[in-house]
């Protein structure tokens, strides 16, 4: 019974996840989506936090640190949920990056950064930056789907995996800095 309703609704994702996939001939709109769908890489924002902790010792020094360690914490954990739950990405040829180093779809990775950042953003500010990830955050995650490396379903849990991250990083920023010092 729960084998029989749990591939029902895996297939019914994947009709769901067959809508939104990019299919048009479209080139701004791919370049558009394939952009989205590479921004929320963590390498790239590691790099990009990194620099700002370097160039800057005002509270940006600090909330860059801060959000790299909510990255580390983020890929680590969806790193091994995604081991232990195996799940197949969709068949397709675009993301051979993704396919090759991580063949695991569920959660997005991707979605669960977008998420946390934005959180993370909304919680640690400036406004304008939480702003800013509010209208990018979403992007990234139905580029995912339309690029088609992820499923709807594999988006939706990665956005509710970092959300739930993204509000635990804000609980505990505060005794970050007493613990790693030689950071701030």
């Amino acid at each position: 019974m729960i084998d029989s309703l749990s591939k029902k609704l895996l297939e019914k994702d994947a009709r769901l996840t067959e809508r939104f996939r990019l299919k048009s001939d479209n080139t701004f709109l791919r370049y558009l989506a394939i952009f989205f769908a590479h921004s929320g890489d963590s390498w790239f924002w590691v790099l990009g936090l990194a620099l700002v902790w370097l160039g800057s010792k005002t509270t940006w020094h600090h909330n860059a640190v801060i959000l790299i360690i909510g990255i580390v914490f983020q890929a680590s954990l969806v790193l091994a949920m995604k081991f232990l739950i195996k799940r197949r990405r969709p068949e397709g040829t675009w993301g051979s990056i993704y396919r090759k180093t991580d063949p695991h779809s569920f959660p997005s990775g991707h979605a669960t950064r977008a998420l946390l950042l934005l959180t993370m953003a909304v919680g640690l500010g400036p406004a304008w930056f939480g702003y800013a990830l509010a209208v990018w955050a979403p992007l990234v995650c139905v580029a995912r789907v339309m690029m088609g490396v992820h499923y709807l379903s594999d988006v939706l849990g990665g956005a509710v995996l970092g959300l739930f991250f993204g509000w635990i990083m804000l609980l505990i920023s505060p005794f970050i800095p007493s613990l790693i010092p030689f950071l701030f």
